[in-house]
Formats: structure tokens, C-alpha cells, sequence
């Protein structure tokens, strides 16, 4: 997909996002998921290898939510490439569901891990990439993460880790949209410069506009730096294209009535 093709999905991404969080009747992590939606429009529509008719297909890319309360962009971007379908979709969170708040492996619709427990998907992606290391892949390995997330020991154990193993074939990319569920995230636990921070572990970074489609795309292709894992801090907006939901914390776990679902569409 090229950048307006991209950004006509991530418009769609929006919309389902809006569609099912109002049908599940329940409350749904919206704020950062709609943080998410580019960069994930990004990867599924043109930067990750997969194939939707063989999704345990050995030379895939492998895309770890860490941060697993993001799931409604995630679910978006597997039913727009084909591993959900509507019958499976508009189960979400209902019972019995594959589809619940986080993440739970279910490799024919294209779900890598479970997640939900913050800091650990770094770990896992780490884990992953020497797997395929070893076995002379060439597959990259691909973990979203969020800024209060990082306030977990695990998440700098495993930055540290890929440095010392020399994981070139690792993509971090964190979801910087300076919020977290208990407030602002500098107030609940300041982790100061994160370029800098990152580059003192021995990644490759970069500091992007996390809902430009063309900054992802490019960091995200960038040739890779040999022997040094890669991580995009991802500037975003939570609840980005609903106006009343931006940056409004109220909107981390809220749920949609037909009222404020008739207000949001309108703005997309």
C-alpha cells in the first residue's frame, strides 16, 4: 500500500473501532487505541510479511502487543487483511469470544502471544528474534509498547538483552502519548529523555510522528544498523481523531453510548 492507501485503512481502523466498541455494550480501552491506529495501519499495510492463508507460515514477521490493552486497533488491522472475519469480529467481547480485552494466542487469526500483564512483550520479542537468529531467518520481530509501560524493570532487562545479543532483526515501537490509566506519566513515574535513554542501551532510535504515516514508513524501513536492535519513539495523541477524546484521559477504559458514537463518526 502506498501512504494514501494507507491512511484511507487507517480512516476504516477508526471507524470499526468506533462500530465495535458501541456493539460489545461494555467499556473498551479507546484512548490508546486509537494512539495505536497508524502505526499499526502501517505495519499490516505495508511494512510486515505475513500470509493470511498459511498464518503459521515459518518466514513471517512476528508483531507482539505488549502493550495489550490496545487491542482494538490490533483486532482492526486483522480484519481489514483478512485473518478476521465479520462473524468472528462482531463477537468481540462477548462470551465465549476469541476477541477480549487483551490478546490471547490464536495463531489462524493471526495473534502471536497473550498480553495484557505490562513489560512483557519486550521479553518475548527478544526471546523470538534470537529464535530466529539461530535458525538463520530472516523474519523481523515486531513489539508495540506504551510510554507507562516503560515504567516496568522487565522492560529495561529486555532493552538491555537485545543490545547484548546484537538483535538487528528487533523493532520496538513505543506508543508515546505521555498518559497512562492512573494519569499523566511523567507524574506517575518520570523516565526522563527516552532518546536518550534508549541510545545508552545501545538501540538504534528514532523519534517519530506516531499518525504520520510517512515518518512510520520511512523509520520503519530505514536500513536497519548492523548488530543493533531498532526502536521508534512514536509521538502520539491518545484518543487521536475523536476531538473529545483526545488527550482526555477519561477515554483510557470508557464505554461508547449511541449518543457519543453519533458524535464520533461524525468527526471521521
Amino acid at each position: 500500500m502506498n501512504d494514501e492507501q494507507i491512511k484511507i485503512l487507517a480512516l476504516k481502523m477508526r471507524k470499526k473501532i468506533l462500530e465495535i466498541s458501541l456493539a460489545c455494550n461494555n467499556s473498551a480501552h479507546l484512548g490508546g487505541g486509537l494512539s495505536l491506529v497508524e502505526i499499526l495501519a502501517t505495519l499490516y499495510g505495508s511494512v510486515m510479511k505475513y500470509d493470511v492463508n498459511n498464518p503459521e507460515w515459518e518466514f513471517r514477521d512476528r508483531f507482539i502487543l505488549s502493550k495489550g490493552h490496545g487491542v482494538l486497533p490490533f483486532y482492526a488491522s486483522l480484519y481489514f487483511t483478512g485473518f478476521i472475519n465479520d462473524d468472528v469480529m462482531n463477537t468481540f467481547k462477548k462470551n465465549e469470544s476469541d476477541l477480549i480485552s487483551h490478546p490471547v494466542m490464536n495463531m489462524p487469526i493471526g495473534i502471536e502471544s497473550s498480553n495484557g500483564s505490562l513489560g512483557h512483550g519486550l521479553s518475548m520479542g527478544v526471546g523470538i528474534a534470537i529464535a530466529s537468529k539461530i535458525k538463520s531467518r530472516s523474519n523481523k520481530v515486531y513489539v508495540v509498547m506504551g510510554d507507562g509501560e516503560c515504567n516496568e524493570g522487565s522492560v529495561w532487562e529486555a532493552a538491555m538483552s537485545a543490545a547484548h545479543f546484537k538483535l538487528d532483526n528487533l523493532v520496538a515501537i513505543l506508543d508515546y502519548n505521555k498518559l497512562q490509566s492512573d494519569g499523566q506519566s511523567e507524574l506517575v513515574m518520570d523516565i526522563g529523555n527516552l532518546t536518550q535513554k534508549w541510545i545508552s542501551f545501545g538501540w538504534d532510535v528514532y523519534t517519530v510522528d506516531g499518525h504520520s504515516i510517512s515518518e512510520l514508513f520511512s523509520a520503519l524501513n530505514n536500513q536497519h544498523k548492523e548488530n543493533k536492535p531498532k526502536i521508534l519513539i512514536a509521538n502520539t495523541i491518545k484518543g487521536k481523531g475523536i476531538s473529545f477524546m483526545e488527550n482526555n484521559n477519561a477515554w483510557h477504559h470508557n464505554r461508547l453510548t449511541q449518543n457519543i458514537y453519533d458524535q464520533a463518526i461524525l468527526e471521521l
